[in-house]
């Protein structure tokens, strides 16, 4: 009875040995007369036996690799499609061990896959639908993992289609894999202009270099963009209210490129958004010792002072933003504004005053403190107006408020007309 069923056995494996044979041999003749859908009907058929059997496995995965190419090039679920097929090649690779013939073949189909999701990702890019573009390069990326080029393109993408989620799904895998992203430049002058140019390799570059259009050749190395992709992971972070992950990626920023003030900064920003006025400063301050002709830096630090009450560190801040770029025209007007602060806050200390003789001449003191105060506001800009030569009507309205709150009704008048001319 033993032996029966052993037989039995035996028959049921061998016929469904011939089985999968003939449904992968069906599936080969419909990519043949180019039937997709009956080919991978029979791949189904298929599937389970021919996985578990090492004889039969790489011809499977070959052809549904193939299915699934054919599938894509005709434009059918062109991306799914995409992805189904790498995964099939990466199979037929793993079951060879990237030896037998199926391998070879393979490769061919992935180059042509590669080139496909290639041009996909470049045209639906050209048409700003950047969703497609980004899992089109992504796929480029799956394909050939080596080019890891493509994987950083749809982490940008990713982002300019606002699916910050998927770009920060790129952007950690980009840094578990140490993407570095710098790359070498050939470059040259072109004598004619006197400007630097980048060639697309040094042959073309040395080329040029010898009809003597081009001089002083050199090689330039792009920065990495390590402490891009680990700030970016922190602005999504951010962005998606985890705090925590954005603090604990900034310190790893920090710790990587210690002399980055941006990344300072953006870590200053949250600090700014969770209320640490303090840190804020302390991290505005570090950044700017680092990057002292950033006006915006300087600036922003003058910018938390004066709300703070800090009026001699605000107008510190405010005339480095100034010594560096003397144009920066919400720097003057702030600066004129600490004064003007200052002088509202004695006007509050008069209104507190009674009528007694002693608050009477304490009230006349504080109002000439109060009027000092509004006529260094009003000097700033009329010394700024006088340096540049030029009428901001931002400027203009202040003055008129200033000379008005000073009953000045002279300078009112004068700052008016020149507002409405």
């Amino acid at each position: 009875m033993k032996k029966q069923i052993l037989i039995g056995a035996a028959l049921l494996a061998s016929s469904l040995t011939f089985a999968q044979k003939d449904e992968l041999k069906a599936a080969e003749k419909a990519l043949k007369s180019g039937n997709t859908v009956e080919a991978k009907a029979a791949l189904d058929q298929a599937q389970s036996a021919a996985i578990a059997d090492p004889k039969y496995a790489a011809q499977y995965y070959f052809l549904r690799g193939k299915v699934y190419f054919d599938m894509a090039s005709k434009g059918q679920d062109k991306l799914t499609s995409i992805s189904e097929a790498a995964k099939a090649f990466d199979k037929v690779v793993e079951v060879e061990n990237g030896k037998g013939k199926y391998s070879v073949e393979v490769e061919k189909m992935r180059t042509e896959a590669i080139n496909l999701a290639v041009k996909t990702a470049q045209d639906t890019y050209t048409a700003q639908d950047y969703e497609t573009s980004f899992k089109a390069f992504e796929q480029v990326y799956r394909l050939s993992p080596t080019d890891t080029l493509f994987l950083y393109n749809a982490s940008l993408v990713a982002v300019q289609s606002k699916n910050y989620a998927q770009a920060l799904d790129y952007y950690l895998e980009l840094k578990k894999i140490g993407y570095d992203g710098s790359e070498v430049n050939f470059v040259a002058t072109n004598k004619e202009t006197g400007k630097e140019e980048v060639f697309p390799n040094k042959s073309q570059r040395d080329l040029m270099v010898k009809t003597g259009e081009y001089v002083a050749p050199k090689e330039k190395k792009t920065p990495s963009k390590k402490g891009e992709i680990i700030k970016n992971i922190a602005l999504i972070y951010l962005d998606q209210g985890n705090t925590e992950k954005a603090l604990e990626a900034f310190a790893e920023a920090k710790q990587q490129f210690p002399d980055d003030s941006s990344i300072i900064i953006n870590e200053a920003n949250i600090h700014l958004q969770l209320g640490n006025k303090d840190k804020f400063k302390e991290l505005m301050a570090e950044a700017a010792s680092k990057d002292p002709k950033n006006a915006d830096l300087h600036y922003n630090i003058g910018v938390i002072n004066m709300e703070q009450g800090n009026m001699e560190e605000a107008r510190a801040a405010y005339l480095r933003a100034l010594e560096v770029d003397p144009n920066y025209l919400n720097a003057i007007l702030n600066y004129s504004t600490s004064y003007i602060n200052e002088g509202n806050a004695v006007i509050d200390e008069m209104n507190s005053l009674g009528n007694s003789k002693a608050d009477i001449a304490k009230y006349d003191k504080l109002k000439v403190k109060k009027d000092d105060l509004f006529k260094s506001g009003a000097k700033i800009l009329e010394d700024y107006m006088a340096k540049s030569g030029k009428k901001y009507p931002e400027v203009l309205d202040q003055l008129k408020n200033i000379y008005g709150a000073l009953g000045d009704n002279e300078n009112y008048m004068r700052v008016k007309k020149l507002i409405e001319q």
